[in-house]
């Protein structure tokens, strides 16, 4: 769920990482990424009072197996990573490019490898309300927000969740049944 140490690092960590992101591929080699570093605990505070408003409405609606999935967790709508983290990075693609958001998000994991190799914890989180997100730090109006990075150390005792075997995830020529 995200649980940061309080201790700052160097922000040429983050730096560093993001230029490893801003070497993804891009659709016409546009680069449509734009990162957004938040560290005063003012806007990460506004930043999450926003987020948690969002977040009230759809746990309210929130039904059916994804509902179940959270509650299981443990998730709910407190996201104190978005205050305790010392950095926030947000990612925004520019929707004037072709494949914006197809590139902006290879750009988001080529950053989160690059924040793994500097020693950094994240978690991608995608708000509710992007739209409020973006007018609260003024971004362009072709500029939307696909996700919201809390960065620093890691504090998170919590293994990551299982991931598949490689045989569930690849086939080779075609697939066999594509009734599914």
């Amino acid at each position: 769920m995200g649980k940061f140490k309080k201790e700052r690092f160097p922000i040429e960590k983050l730096l560093r990482a993001i230029e490893a992101a801003k070497e993804a591929p891009s659709g016409m080699n546009a680069q449509p990424w734009h990162f957004l570093i938040v560290e005063s605990d003012k806007m990460k505070g506004k930043i999450r009072e926003v987020c948690e408003e969002g977040e009230k409405r759809f746990y309210e609606k929130m039904k059916g197996k994804l509902g179940e999935w959270l509650q299981e967790k443990g998730f709910t709508w407190e996201k104190p990573f978005l205050s305790e983290a010392p950095y926030l990075v947000l990612v925004f693609a520019d929707v004037r490019a072709p494949f914006a958001v197809q590139s902006t998000w290879l750009a988001v994991g080529y950053l989160l490898l690059a924040l793994e190799e500097e020693g950094l914890s994240t978690v991608t989180y995608t708000p509710p309300t992007p739209k409020e997100i973006e007018e609260l730090v003024n971004a362009p109006k072709h500029y939307k927000l696909q996700t919201i990075l809390p960065v620093g150390y890691p504090n998170d005792e919590k293994p990551k969740y299982e991931r598949k075997s490689l045989e569930d995830v690849i086939v080779f020529e075609k697939f066999e049944n594509n009734g599914d």
